[in-house]
Order: C-alpha cells, then structure tokens, then sequence
C-alpha cells in the first residue's frame, strides 16, 4: 500500500469515526479522581508535542461538548413559557331549597310548595318544578311570592310530568330572603304518591357565579 493510499484510507476513517463523549468525560473525571498509586516516583512534565495535540483536542472538545449540551438544556427548560393561568369560576349565591306538599291539598286536588331562601342577591334564578304523571294529573295554575312580572312562566306537559318553570327575566334581581314557588293541579281520586316530584334551582349571582338546587318531595299525601 503506498503512501496516498493509506492517506485516504486514514482520512476516511477519521471522518467516519462518531467518539462516546459520555465515555470520555466519564474515563477523564475518573482520571482526575483517582489517588497517585503508592510508591510511584513522580515524573518531571514532558515536554510539548505536536503528535499529542489531537488528542488533547479530542478530550477538550468532548468535554466542551457535554457541558455545551447541559448548559442548552438548562437554558430549554428556564426559557419555556409558562402555562395558561387557571381561573376558578365565582362561588355562587348561598341560598338553599326543601320541596314540600301543601297541607290544603285534598284527595281530588294538590299543590306543591317549593320553599327557596337567598342569603344575598342573585342576578338570574330558574326554578323548575317536575310534578309525575301520575294518574288524572292536569295542571290548573301556578303562583309564586315575587312579582309576576318579574319572571316569564311556563307549563309544559311532557310524557313523564308536568314541568313548571319560573324564569327571572333580564335586569331583574331576586333579594335576600324566603321566596316560594307553586305548582298546583288535579290528581285521580285517592292519595297520590309524590315521591317522583322533583325540582331544580339554577341561581346566578352578580359575578357569574352558580349555584344549582335539586330535590324531590318525598312521599307527599294528598
């Protein structure tokens, strides 16, 4: 082989040749931290050589290689943006509700009483009462303690139950205090069992926050 050849041959493996950085920081820091073997004479430095400057070259960039690798992590991880803020939605309004059958209800005719008392004000309310269509039931009338024109009503009649809602209307507001809403209608002859009754108060306060009521009224005779 002559000298060209083998030229070639040397350059192309160089070029071809991928060093483990980790490997080499690795076997230098042990170099450096490991004690001088006991009884070894010290010797006095060797003098410069150009034929040991690749390899010094080969360590110094390996090392710079690795440190130049954490320090762009630790730069990544420090300069990400941070994530979107959470925002908690508003507590609602404090108010609570109990469902109950009125005592004046009789064998052919009830009323069901929903009893909602507000500790501070609320900007929205919807109340909707769901009366089960039991046998003959039929809506005859609804009232509430508020103001009627404060609220749109509605009575619809579903497959499963009369359904009646009391809305508050736009730039309305309900105050603080006991406030009733009633469902009234006719029933088959006899004690009607008003355990499937329920009801559901939605109340929004003044900053948007909610406050959701459901219940039933028991076992109600009538």
């Amino acid at each position: 082989m002559d000298e060209a050849q083998l030229r070639r041959e040397l350059r192309e493996a160089a070029l071809a040749h991928r060093p483990d950085h980790a490997r080499i920081l690795a076997r230098v820091e042990r170099g450096m931290a490991a004690p001088a073997p006991a009884g070894r004479r010290n010797r006095p430095p060797r003098p410069w050589s150009g034929r040991r400057r690749p390899a010094v070259v080969a360590v110094v960039a390996a090392v710079a290689g690795v440190v130049g690798l954490g320090g762009l992590a630790a730069t990544t991880l420090d300069d990400r943006p941070a994530g979107p803020a959470t925002t908690l939605p508003a507590p609602g309004p404090t108010a609570r509700a109990a469902g109950t059958i009125d005592p004046g209800s009789n064998r052919w005719w009830a009323q069901s009483d929903l009893a909602v008392t507000t500790e501070s004000p609320v900007a929205g309310l919807t109340v909707e009462l769901r009366v089960a269509r039991t046998p003959g039931v039929v809506s005859t009338g609804h009232w509430r303690t508020r103001p009627a024109e404060d609220f749109t009503v509605t009575v619809t009649e579903e497959p499963r139950a009369l359904v009646y809602r009391w809305t508050l209307k736009p730039g309305r507001a309900v105050p603080p205090g006991p406030h009733t809403f009633a469902a009234q209608y006719n029933h088959a002859e006899g004690v009607r069992d008003a355990s499937a009754d329920t009801y559901t108060v939605l109340l929004t306060g003044a900053d948007g926050g909610r406050t959701v009521l459901r219940g039933g009224f028991g076992y109600g005779g009538s």
